[in-house]
């Protein structure tokens, strides 16, 4: 009789779990329809979507549509692509080992490579807080009249209300979070309507991809870094673990099945969402001529085009993916806090660091900007993101292709090859673009210096030692092995 190996999710008892207040704490029913054990498991992929549709993806998709029209929607839909790819590994990451992405880095890496991962990705948190802290604080000014810097400082209070929601339950947080999405997905339904774009042009600008050069480079980029956020990747690995799923191999798969079909779904919306934006700017701005740099600009240029219900329709939306981003990217922070360090302090502390180490730059950097220039920040701020993606990419891959931790679930040598090839491109393009702007400020030989670090890092992370031995970490704990005849 065959015997073949099966890997199953760590319990509570073999170490630690992320976030150990939500793990396993929503039940999934036996003996019902296959939909309502989907709706069990929904709810993970959607917290991710919100990352692909937060401020920080409209200052890019409003850039990149009023200046360029619709020539970059095939650069959404590739990132959006990417990230249904990404996005699904980190899904079964989370499944079969019982560990995220940040406690799969503490066991595999010494300290010196954990600290250094840990530093790159709290500056991707820094970058993305600071695009939704913007975004909700330029909404709350549309809506209100409240001055900016006023309004970044309000937005640093949903830090409370994220502790006043994880009280009732993670599935009513999860429930939240898709209403203010769907808010957003509506306000941009009508926008579409009245904007009337045209079909040719979105039809060109899916299915005629050019490469991009100069600034529509830079903007290019920060599509993927907007679209592709280094800091879902570790939420998604461990809000999957939030569900009680049995620890059989039957249950193992069904969980894989389930969370793979509602990441597909949700990121899907979440295209939706970003390419509306695009269209909408390339559709209403980019044939007046006008090229959005400020969010201000927008609701002040719909509402003499399309009238005063899509001004408003747009700030409420703006407002709304704030809000929902800001809640799962404090939660990214803490996953990143506890996997990375292994700090264990109280939940109401642990999030106010998370939120304090983004909200105290995001208030210096608007109180020296001003006003002004809002979208051109958050682009940049997107950029950064990408310039981190590498950093979470290649481990990713490398855990998710390691048979001694995925088992049956490794990843197929097609997936393999699919996969570091968008790791691969992902690492060229940033390279291209810190070339090409390293020639225009510091010069191009600190970039050769820069890209040499780099480059010397990386080679000593994935190749520089072997494997952390658990003798060296005592509290590690690797997923077990159950044997199935």
């Amino acid at each position: 009789m065959a015997v073949r190996e099966i890997a199953v999710p760590s319990t509570p008892q073999l170490g630690m779990p992320s976030l150990p207040e939500a793990y396993r704490s929503i039940p999934i029913p036996k003996g019902v329809s296959a939909l309502r054990r989907f709706l069990a498991f929904a709810g993970p992929g959607y917290l991710v979507s919100v990352g692909y549709m937060d401020p920080g993806n409209w200052a890019t998709d409003l850039a990149g549509g009023s200046k360029f029209g619709y020539r970059l929607l095939w650069v959404i839909l590739a990132s959006n692509l990417m990230a249904i790819l990404l996005q699904t590994l980190c899904a079964r990451l989370g499944l079969v080992t019982g560990r995220d992405l940040a406690q799969a880095c503490r066991d595999y890496y010494k300290k010196p490579a954990v600290i250094a991962l840990w530093i790159l990705c709290e500056i991707a948190i820094i970058a993305c807080d600071l695009a939704e802290v913007v975004g909700s604080a330029i909404a709350l000014q549309l809506l209100f009249g409240i001055p900016l810097v006023y309004g970044v400082l309000i937005t640093g209070l949903d830090v409370l209300m994220l502790l006043a929601l994880m009280r009732f339950g993670f599935r009513k947080l999860e429930a939240i979070v898709v209403t203010l999405v769907a808010t957003v997905a509506g306000c941009f339904a009508l926008e579409m309507v009245m904007a009337r774009p045209s079909a040719a042009g979105i039809l060109s600008g899916l299915t005629h991809p050019s490469l991009p050069q100069g600034e529509m480079l830079f903007i290019a980029l920060g599509i993927l870094g907007a679209t592709v956020m280094p800091h879902n990747l570790y939420l998604h690995s461990s809000v999957v673990q939030t569900r009680a799923t049995e620890p059989t191999a039957d249950g193992l798969k069904q969980a894989i099945k389930y969370n793979t079909i509602d990441t597909v779904v949700a990121l899907s919306a979440a295209f939706f969402v970003n390419a509306a934006i695009l269209i909408l700017a390339a559709a209403v701005f980019h044939p007046a001529g006008h090229v959005v740099d400020d969010f201000k600009q927008a609701p002040e240029l719909l509402r003499p085009l399309l009238g005063g219900a899509a001004a408003t329709a747009f700030s409420v939306a703006l407002l709304a993916s704030g809000q929902s981003s800001t809640i799962t990217g404090t939660l990214a922070g803490q996953i990143v806090m506890e996997g990375f360090l292994r700090i264990r302090i109280a939940p109401w502390l642990r999030r106010m660091i998370t939120r304090g180490i983004a909200l105290i730059p995001a208030v210096f950097i608007v109180s020296a900007q001003g006003d002004g220039g809002t979208v051109h920040l958050l682009v940049l701020s997107q950029v950064i993101l990408s310039m981190q993606l590498s950093f979470a990419i290649f481990p990713l891959m490398m855990f998710t292709s390691d048979r001694k931790k995925m088992g049956q679930y490794t990843n197929p040598i097609w997936l393999k090859l699919l996969g570091y090839g968008v790791c691969i491109l992902i690492a060229a393009l940033n390279l291209k673009l810190l070339f090409d702007k390293s020639a225009e400020t510091v010069g191009v030989v600190w970039f050769y210096a820069g890209a040499a670090v780099v480059l010397a890092f990386s080679l000593w992370v994935m190749f520089g030692y072997r494997e952390k031995a658990a003798t060296d970490d005592p509290a590690r704990s690797d997923a077990p092995v159950i044997e199935e005849t």
